[in-house]
């Protein structure tokens, strides 16, 4: 049973779509607010849930990472019936999702928020394989949100699945190998005072990236944790994409 505000999300528009995915052991309500303003706008907007998540813990232990990949798939046929030109937007390793995605659909741009490319996952979970062994979830440690009310309703799992945390890291190993070939117009956006995602993870994507230099951006923040979707700096980030995509819309010379 999928946990309330857990659910997908859609918002019919016009012809200029956005897809949207959220992170690891989050839910599609920490895409919701970036969906709605983009939705304002006047934008078709999907929002999806991944695989394990928004419903029980112990269904991401079932999950793989090519489950959640299988979504954005699956996302991308949805929307393509309902819009022309289609862009997609990823938060945390809904951002490393689009990034090992984007190479395989004509996604008219791609817009990755506080996405890593590498994870330390500290001395608390060396050889996170063997230790599944005697213990199949972590507890989460502290908190990097600005805006403490937006952290105390924040929907996602309390505790973090090893199985799942080994099928990000071969996530990441996956997605490193195909950035290179990802040709789209890009927005990074990252804050400086990540929790999660050190800042140095952005630079480290933008050099990666296939994209010429002035088809990929860097947008950095300061006053936001790691969900920049819902904390202090939220507006800052939703003018930041809608203003990318408005760049890729404007007629070409």
């Amino acid at each position: 049973m999928i946990m309330p505000r857990g659910e997908p999300f859609f918002f019919p528009g016009n012809e200029i779509g956005c897809l949207l995915v959220h992170g690891f052991t989050g839910a599609p309500a920490e895409m919701r607010p970036l969906g709605e303003y983009l939705a304002e706008k006047g934008l078709t907007v999907l929002g999806i849930r991944l695989f394990g998540h928004a419903t029980s813990i112990d269904d991401m232990t079932r999950s793989r990472w090519q489950d959640w990949a299988a979504n954005l798939e699956e996302g991308w046929h949805l929307i393509n019936g309902a819009a022309q030109r289609i862009y997609l937007i990823g938060l945390s390793m809904g951002g490393v999702l689009s990034l090992y995605t984007a190479p395989k659909f004509p996604f008219r741009g791609l817009v990755c928020l506080s996405t890593p490319l590498q994870i330390s996952l500290g001395t608390r979970l060396e050889n996170v394989d063997k230790l599944m062994e005697e213990m199949p979830f972590a507890e989460k440690s502290g908190s990097d949100w600005h805006d403490p009310r937006a952290g105390l309703d924040h929907l996602s799992y309390e505790r973090y699945p090893l199985r799942g945390v080994i099928e990000l890291l071969q996530l990441l190993k996956e997605t490193s190998q195909v950035i290179p070939e990802i040709e789209l117009p890009t927005l990074l956006v990252q804050s400086r005072n990540d929790g999660l995602v050190p800042p140095e993870n952005m630079p480290a994507i933008h050099a990666l990236l296939g994209t010429t230099e002035d088809q990929k951006e860097m947008f950095w923040i300061e006053d936001s944790g790691h969900v920049v979707t819902r904390d202090t700096a939220k507006e800052q980030v939703f003018q930041a994409v809608f203003d990318f995509i408005q760049r890729q819309e404007r007629p070409r010379a």
